[in-house]
């Protein structure tokens, strides 16, 4: 199978956390349609601080033989903010040199505001980086106005693109449990919003209700499970660590409730995940979330920061299971209209073609 796309990701699919999991998803509905992409990781491991240069090394000459062996290969480059930008950058600029045009595909939770913090120098060849790129996928609205208002790439060269995850296929019928399960997908931090959640299930409001919770995700999980048992929470949450595709599927298909209580996004692969399983998803009104879910009746929103709400939006949820499965359902139909592989793909595939001359013409020099 020749491979006509490459990607470029921080970590790869394997460490790549959920942008390296979106790009396996691609990668394997490109495979499933007899498409060959291909995916180079310019950091490896994110403990493995040594061990960058030699990925961004590996990756720069991945690059330079693609210009050589395979120049009409689409150059699909993945970035966010902090290290992920110092690394794209190089991989952008080499590019450019060679006269190879690639796609940017921005995955952050505030682009902007990492932008802004940056030297001047910076910040001007972050604006070279994106205006010469083919095209520019984002989340959602918020940063397709960063990029436009702010890094002037023009407006017909940016398209949104929410995440999409692999469909689990059609959920069993959620029977009322006596023991609801309450799901959380993400690292384990302050912005993911752990420390809110862990307090709204300590609440009295909860307190004396049935349920079980599983955070999974990396991060500080050893101190979070002593915070867990600080508030009397260690025998009612369990936090695994990292799961794979396969465990992740299995938690929330045992799971009634996925709650993010995050206070930035981009668009969260766990809200998508939760849509899929059918489970009945409360967020938080940040990123894309807004332009995905409507309150009420494919999800509920909390404010971000806030406990006692989002404690009294879990309780409801569990002492009620018609109104879990409402949501789910609903959820779930969202799930197939806006956010499955198939739609995605054929988004991707209209802006690929967009590159498909450029590539041709590349490829004839």
């Amino acid at each position: 199978m020749t491979a006509t796309v490459r990607h470029y990701v921080s970590g790869g699919r394997e460490r790549g956390g959920g942008i390296g999991r979106l790009v396996g998803n691609i990668v394997d509905a490109a495979a499933a349609e007899g498409i060959g992409h291909l995916v180079t990781d310019t950091r490896g491991p994110r403990w493995s601080v040594p061990g960058s240069p030699l990925r961004l090394s590996a990756a720069l000459a991945a690059l330079s033989a693609d210009r050589v062996a395979a120049p009409g290969r689409i150059q699909h480059i993945h970035v966010a903010g902090r290290g992920s930008t110092a690394r794209k950058l190089v991989l952008s600029t080499a590019a450019r040199a060679m006269g190879m045009p690639y796609v940017l595909h921005l995955h952050d939770y505030d682009y902007a505001a990492d932008f802004t913090r940056r030297p001047k120098r910076q910040r001007e060849a972050i604006r070279r980086m994106f205006t010469a790129a083919e095209r520019v996928i984002v989340l959602g609205q918020r940063d397709a106005g960063t990029m436009t208002d702010l890094l002037g790439v023009p407006a017909s060269r940016v398209d949104i693109l929410h995440n999409c995850v692999l469909d689990p296929g059609t959920p069993p019928a959620r029977l009322p449990r006596a023991v609801p399960g309450i799901v959380f997908l993400g690292q384990l931090s302050e912005r993911k919003g752990v420390p809110e959640l862990l307090r709204a299930l300590a609440s009295p409001l909860l307190s004396g209700l049935e349920w079980r919770a599983v955070l999974a995700g990396d991060g500080p999980v050893a101190r979070y499970r002593a915070d867990a048992d600080a508030l009397g929470l260690g025998n009612r949450v369990s936090m695994p660590g990292w799961l794979g595709e396969a465990e992740t599927r299995a938690l929330c298909a045992s799971g009634d409730i996925l709650v993010l209580p995050s206070h930035s996004e981009g668009m969260a692969m766990a809200v998508i995940e939760g849509l899929a399983h059918g489970l009945a998803v409360v967020t938080t009104r940040v990123g894309a979330h807004d332009e995905a879910i409507t309150d009420g009746k494919t999800g509920r929103f909390v404010p971000v920061g806030d406990p006692p709400a989002l404690a009294e939006a879990l309780a409801r949820l569990v002492t009620d299971p018609a109104e879990r499965v409402r949501l789910g359902v609903q959820g779930r139909a969202l799930f197939l209209s806006s956010f499955s592989m198939s739609a995605y793909m054929r988004h991707l595939e209209g802006v690929y073609a967009s590159l498909v001359e450029t590539a041709r013409t590349i490829a004839a020099e």
